[in-house]
């Protein structure tokens, strides 16, 4: 599997071209193939093409490969990656295929459609070439067993969930005739390479997630009209109050298709006559009718929800009872509310379920169906409870699995409550106290196919778990807000662990303590943070807001030179320091990585210095950065820095925050020598190598000097700009003063070009800036009004 580099994806609808453009996104060489259209468009006839022509012949694949950039989400981390990926047809190309090392086909959903194209393009495999197919629920034997004898042990199923560059999951499900070692090398390279969650499923309908997750829609829908409830009423509880996405039940139904769901519920119905559930999958007769009248979600621009435009617009959802949208009424109810302010998901989803309202018990009763439903499917589509958690986690977006929200609410609590209700309860589900359990720091499940004694969750080599780590005692220092974990090898992490990971005294405490531990007691530090979205939503803007409407401008001082102190340590600590961020790294969380020795920030990071947004400039260090590397630029090409100045000027003054880690060289923040990984698994790992490939030469730098400070000049050039942006409207006054500020500092203060200034100076200037922005009204309102929103600190 290590010689892949080059793949084939047969059709280039959404699925396709979005699976080429995230194989694009992890460096494969791409070729996108599609059928020659019946014949030229009206555009193709003006140009004189016929059918003959290459343009005609490829136009779908080309297309869609056009198509890419205009995609929402974004299906490729850098627009010009779609350089990687070329296109064809189905008949001029095939023999293209005897290049390709893997070959993945994303056709209709058709078992003759897919039997009949992977016939045709057999012959034209190399010998060593993997065939997958992109089914959601096909029967791979029923495919392979139509495929050339000498294929069939180098075919299996690859179904990735769409967008396939955001959704984790990817189930891997073999045929009778699949080799082991194939399918075992094609999940470690999708899991690696890809970044990607593997689950091994069975040949059974609809395989692992979608099997669940589709009972389970069409199970909340039928309590949904048992309990007289809206779907907006649904929806509130359906989500982070119970342990699952925001997009909950009937938002996702929207994100699928209404007639996606009716398609995979009806399939569902006829392909499984054994089921003891199979009348669950008839959805009601006011779904069938939404698709007739193309209410199809968001495809079709209105779902069960629909956002209305012009005056007198806005939210509205369909009710089901009446027919027709009517305006959204954003429910209330004491259920959802007692959850509200609880981090820890098994906690709100036993808030949740504790209710006594319709909003309640509709959880409970939906919750209900679905874990027996999983129970009892086990191993009848994937031999372990840890499968199939993931795929509900990593494919349907829930915070816990199945299992793990039995273990949340308790498994013989849940077992006693049900039969109160009447509903049968498997006999091998009573006696079961937890299906997961720690044991000297591992994590092990219950194994229900196999005795029923407990195994070690699998985890790749390849995986530091700092959950894992800190149970089997590896923490060495901690307080409130952040810890240091030994990782091993003479690596030590900082690792922070407060509401979002904001930064606060107690982490820029820990900084010290963990450079100190690493200089002291080994080699490297790497800083890496879990089990939240965000490496870091920034400082903690409650503690600013406070001393601002306080007027405690000597205690912001402080905290500012504090902030500034345990940057600089990192930057110039005698080891080198390893930044990992994932999701969000915003204002002070950016900055924690721009002072690292390196990053190796996760693939899907989205990293910026925002603090504009509240009225306020980078002063964690993140300005003097800024303006550090574009003076040392300019003197590395011996050229006037003001051009790499007005760039890193914009990145400061507009917010920029990258939509890919891949985003973060233009913006100047992520350099040469720096990696990027696409597999959460690996962060950490990779960051602990990257970390001890530096220890081995490194030699510790100190604080700048003799910069050559841009000066007056160019901040003038960067107000004028700034004044002709406020005269043609498209700025206030206010923000022009603000990218004034900034500007000033970015220049190295009022001097005339070329005047030598030191680092410290630039931190200086850095934090009187700071101050001096404190001092506006209109930076108290715009952190206030942050705050209100609960919103982290991005413009």
């Amino acid at each position: 599997m290590d010689r892949i580099e080059r793949v084939a994806v047969l059709g280039s609808g959404v699925m396709g071209s979005t699976i080429a453009a995230h194989l694009a996104n992890a460096g494969f060489g791409v070729l996108l193939l599609d059928i020659v259209p019946k014949e030229p468009n009206a555009e193709e006839k003006a140009a004189g093409l016929g059918l003959d022509s290459p343009v005609v012949r490829n136009r779908l694949a080309t297309a869609a490969r056009a198509g890419l950039e205009k995609l929402k989400p974004a299906p490729l981390y850098l627009p010009a990656y779609a350089s990687r990926i070329e296109v064809g047809n189905l008949e001029d190309d095939l023999p293209r295929l005897a290049t390709c090392d893997w070959v993945v086909e994303v056709v209709l959903e058709n078992l003759e459609v897919k039997r009949q194209l992977l016939g045709r393009i057999a012959p034209h495999l190399k010998p060593t070439a993997v065939l997958t197919t992109n089914t959601s629920g096909l029967s791979v034997n029923a495919i392979a067993d139509t495929l050339p004898e000498a294929l069939r042990p180098r075919f299996l199923v690859t179904h990735f969930f769409n967008p396939p560059r955001y959704m984790r999951l990817v189930e891997i499900v073999s045929s009778r005739h699949t080799d082991p070692a194939v399918a075992a090398g094609m999940a470690e390279l999708i899991r690696v390479r890809l970044g990607k969650g593997i689950v091994t499923g069975k040949d059974t309908p609809n395989f692992v997630a979608n099997r669940i997750g589709v009972f389970a829609m069409c199970n909340a829908i039928r309590h949904m009209v048992e309990l007289d409830l809206t779907v907006e009423e649904v929806d509130a509880i359906a989500g982070p109050p119970t342990a699952r996405p925001k997009s909950a039940t009937f938002r996702t139904a929207d994100l699928v298709g209404l007639d996606t769901l009716l398609h995979v519920a009806r399939n569902s119905y006829e392909l499984l006559p054994g089921d003891s559930r199979r009348e669950e999958f008839k959805l009601p007769a006011f779904l069938e009718q939404m698709v007739a009248k193309g209410i199809l979600g968001n495809k079709s621009k209105g779902g069960f929800f629909r956002k209305e435009k012009g005056e007198g617009g806005g939210l509205s959802f369909y009710d089901h009872r009446k027919g027709e949208y009517v305006p959204a009424a954003k429910p209330r109810s004491a259920s959802v509310e007692a959850t509200k302010g609880i981090d820890d998901p098994a906690q709100r989803l036993r808030a949740a379920l504790g209710g006594k309202d319709k909003a309640a018990e509709h959880a409970w009763r939906n919750l209900r169906d679905t874990l027996l439903y999983a129970f009892e499917r086990i191993p009848e589509i994937a031999d372990d409870v840890v499968n199939v958690d993931a795929a509900m986690r990593w494919g349907f977006g829930w915070d816990l699995g199945p299992f793990e929200m039995l273990d949340a609410v308790g498994v013989p609590a849940f077992v006693a409550r049900a039969e109160k209700d009447g509903v049968a309860v498997p006999e091998r589900l009573r006696g079961i106290e937890r299906f997961y359990v720690e044991e000297g720091g591992r994590r092990r499940y219950l194994d229900l196919a196999g005795g029923g004694g407990y195994r070690d969750v699998p985890r790749p080599a390849d995986q530091i778990d700092l959950a894992v780590l800190e149970k089997s005692g590896a923490v060495v220092e901690r307080n409130a807000g952040a810890s240091v974990l030994d990782l091993g090898d003479g690596v030590f992490c900082l690792e922070f662990h407060t509401k979002m990971n904001a930064i606060g005294p107690d982490v820029l405490a820990m900084v010290h303590k963990a450079v100190a531990r690493a200089e002291r007691d080994g080699q490297a530090l790497v800083v890496a943070n879990r089990g939240q979205p965000a490496f870091s939503a920034g400082a903690n803007l409650m503690l600013i807001a406070v001393a601002i409407a306080e007027g405690a401008f000597d205690e912001i001082a402080l905290t500012i030179r504090a902030f500034q102190k345990a940057m600089m340590a990192l930057k110039y600590a005698r080891v080198p320091v390893v930044a990992a961020p994932h999701g969000l790294a915003l204002g002070g969380g950016c900055e924690v990585c721009l002072h690292a020795t390196a990053m190796n920030p996760l693939a899907e990071t989205y990293m910026g210095l925002v603090e504009i947004g509240v009225g306020l400039l980078p002063a964690g260090g993140g300005t003097k950065e800024m303006a550090l590397r574009a003076i040392r630029l300019a003197e590395k090409y011996e050229v006037d820095a003001s051009p790499f100045v007005f760039k890193h000027f914009n990145t400061v003054a507009l917010a920029k925050v990258s939509a890919s880690a891949d985003e973060l060289v233009a913006m100047g923040m992520l350099r040469e020598g720096d990696a990027v990984t696409l597999s959460p698994d690996r962060l950490v790992h990779d960051a602990k190598q990257k970390a001890l490939g530096l220890a081995a030469n490194f030699r510790p730098g100190t604080p700048a000097t003799g910069l050559r400070a841009p000066g007056r000049g160019a901040a003038a050039s960067i107000a004028s700009q700034l004044w002709n942006m406020r005269m043609g409207g498209f700025i206030t006054e206010y923000e022009e003063q603000l990218g004034r500020t900034i500007a000033g500092v970015m220049t190295g203060g009022d001097v005339p070009a070329g005047t030598l200034v030191t680092e410290q100076d630039l931190l200086d200037l850095e934090r009187e800036a700071f101050l001096k922005l404190c001092g506006e009204r209109k930076t108290l309102e715009r952190i206030q009004h942050m705050l209100k929103k609960g919103k982290p600190l991005r413009n």
